[in-house]
């Protein structure tokens, strides 16, 4: 593990936080590069080289340019963590499916509500507030007598989901009733190499 993974990020993205924070919590040696988002810099050639779609994160891991930040998890844990990423077909198949609710309903429910309230994002605030009631009542359910997501220890499935579900209450989103995830949260906040997501309210035009 010479290299040095170079992560392309922005301190308020939680899914720029989702990959500093896997690389942190693992150990991988990693040079967090933030990108200016309000100046526009993700919008110039230069980024767009490296990310067409011109978002964070993007990886940068000797000659593999990567981006999306689930992708990102599980490369990194394929070749640098691999305790973070079960090869049992079932606990790997529930780890996707994580992934998938973090990409999804997690996207449009918690994230959502935050990038209103915090970034002025145009989006439906009803529709975020419904969709993060729906997603943290089914994360509530399946973490009745469970200490992680999958399995008995963390792996990127809770990585993939902590950004945005601890800054939930940024979207005036509150976890009060969710006394199972807010446990959860507290076990990665637990974890050797936590680094938590900066909490603030300025805005962004991106």
């Amino acid at each position: 593990m010479s290299n040095t993974v170079q992560i392309y990020a922005f301190p308020l993205s939680g899914h720029a936080h989702r990959v500093t924070l896997f690389a942190s919590l693992a150990g991988i040696p990693h040079e967090v590069i933030n990108v200016d988002l309000p100046a526009g810099e993700h919008k110039q050639a230069e980024f767009l080289k490296l990310n067409p779609a011109g978002q964070v994160p993007v990886i940068k891991d000797a000659d593999v340019v990567l981006s999306d930040s689930n992708a990102i998890l599980v490369y990194l844990a394929r070749k640098y963590a691999p305790a973070y990423l079960p090869t049992d077909y079932v606990l790997e198949a529930e780890v996707q499916k994580f992934l998938t609710l973090a990409a999804g309903e997690i996207a449009f429910g918690p994230c959502a509500a935050r990038l209103i309230t915090v970034f002025n994002a145009p989006l439906d605030p009803d529709f975020a507030q419904t969709t993060a009631t729906k997603v943290l009542g089914k994360l509530e359910t399946h973490l009745d007598n469970r200490e992680f997501l999958v399995g008995d220890s963390i792996t990127i499935a809770d990585v993939a989901i902590y950004s945005y579900v601890a800054h939930a209450p940024e979207g005036n989103v509150s976890l009060d009733a969710y006394p199972n995830v807010q446990r959860l949260l507290k076990n990665i906040e637990a974890q050797d190499g936590f680094t938590p997501m900066p909490t603030t309210n300025i805005g962004l035009r991106a």
